[in-house]
């Protein structure tokens, strides 16, 4: 076995992972459909490419793809699984990713874009629980946002150690 394969994450590994953090960091004691929902966000893109073909949708790299692919071409927002690409990428960005984006982009903004999304998802799809979720990802995507930025603050203090010889990684 490859020294490399015992780095390899798989997106169970990654659910598991971002749900126990997200638990960890989340203030209020979300609803664990709720948070369930935000971890598979996260878990989603982290194991997803920027450039895959074969994963929809594919990890967002800019708040100007973002623009550009759902904001100004608009003939798509009639979609409801768009939408909802739409608003779990402006999530990412804006919440884990914010403190990277604030000084290029109006992240306020996008951050509304992205509530609108998820409120244009929950009014165009068909089934009742999914459109639920998307409502009340609508209703608390500032709530969400706040939680990813705190995981990432929490993710970046913390020193990860892969211990040499063990194969194992340990998080300290």
């Amino acid at each position: 076995m490859d020294q490399w394969d015992s780095l390899a994450v798989d997106h169970h590994q990654a659910l598991r992972f971002f749900f126990e953090r997200l638990r960890d960091v989340s203030q209020d004691d979300p609803p664990t459909a709720e948070l369930l929902y935000n971890a598979s966000v996260l878990a989603h893109f982290a194991t997803t490419s920027t450039a895959s073909l074969q994963e929809f949708p594919a990890t967002p790299n800019s708040l100007t793809k973002l623009f550009d692919v759902f904001v100004l071409d608009r003939s798509q927002q009639a979609d409801p699984q768009l939408m909802e690409a739409a608003a779990a990428q402006c999530l990412l960005l804006t919440g884990f990713f914010r403190d990277q984006l604030k000084e290029r982009h109006n992240v306020a903004w996008f951050a509304m874009l992205g509530a609108g999304f998820y409120d244009s998802a929950a009014h165009l799809g068909g089934d009742q629980s999914w459109t639920r979720m998307m409502g009340q990802m609508a209703v608390r995507f500032d709530f969400w946002r706040r939680q990813m930025h705190r995981l990432a603050h929490e993710l970046r203090d913390t020193p990860l150690l892969i211990v040499r010889g063990s194969g194992d990684v340990s998080w300290n």
